[in-house]
């Protein structure tokens, strides 16, 4: 049976409380601020062994451990359909965030961390040339891998093609972009395309875009990291979502 590891207080603490099969946890008997999740792995019938330092630093090698590390089977990808299920479920339209290419597993994790905080309903990336789910994304995360759907495509400018036809527009970050993102209309059905670290957006994703938008830029400095970047396009439709929401109620109320 594949595994994984997570490693952290709140990972590991999210993991529990996400349901997801974990098959042992293992812990260090001086760390700070273990027993609460200690606790609720116990409560949940999750096996717990305490372990010296050395065990736990060559079970999550490069991962800032905080002392606890869990044990738990391997991370299933979601489908397409689980997306736009999430999304019915909460009764808004669609929002998602596809990764063209981001390599960087930092980037990943805080990216996951936000769409799970603004409410957006999943995360599509492509199966090559793209940080997988590993126990930094997990950790950069602060637990969100557990909450948001990751879905892992062979070819991202098809799925844009499937999503179109499905009702989604594409919006795609870009800081050549005619159009500042708060002009643009973020209440659609709408996928947010960040682009890679280095390069942007690739040639086939940018040409499937409906619209690009930019963050407006006022430094020496033109371009912005990738989860930053991401954070400030979602919430933005994050706003423009929250400002249309009391006129459309008011617009039922009245039949």
């Amino acid at each position: 049976m594949s595994e994984e590891v997570v490693a952290g207080r709140h990972p590991v603490l999210e993991a529990v409380r996400s349901g997801r099969t974990i098959h042992k946890i293992i812990y260090s008997a001086d760390s700070q601020g273990i027993g609460p999740v200690l606790a609720e792995a116990r409560a949940a019938g999750i096996v717990t062994q305490q372990v010296d330092k050395r065990k736990l630093d060559q079970a999550a090698v490069g991962v800032r451990h905080q002392g606890i590390v869990a044990m738990v089977a391997e991370r299933a990808y979601a489908e397409l359909d689980d997306l736009f299920a999430a999304a019915e479920a909460s009764g808004e339209p669609p929002l998602f965030v596809l990764l063209d290419e981001i390599e960087d597993p930092h980037n990943l994790g805080s990216i996951l961390r936000t769409v799970d905080c603004a409410g957006a309903h999943g995360v599509i990336v492509p199966k090559r040339r793209s940080a997988g789910l590993t126990a930094t994304v997990a950790k950069t995360s602060a637990g969100a891998i557990e909450h948001v759907p990751v879905v892992r495509v062979t070819n991202l400018a098809q799925t844009i093609d499937e999503l179109k036809e499905r009702g989604v527009w594409i919006a795609g970050a870009d800081g050549s972009a005619p159009q500042d993102v708060y002009a643009a209309d973020m209440k659609i059905p709408l996928g947010i395309v960040i682009g890679n670290e280095g390069h942007g957006l690739g040639r086939l994703v940018r040409e499937r875009c409906d619209f690009l938008v930019k963050v407006p830029m006022f430094g020496r400095i033109n371009s912005l990291n990738a989860s930053v970047a991401a954070s400030l396009l979602l919430y933005e439709a994050v706003r423009q979502r929250r400002a249309a929401a009391p006129a459309a109620a008011g617009r039922g109320k009245n039949g």
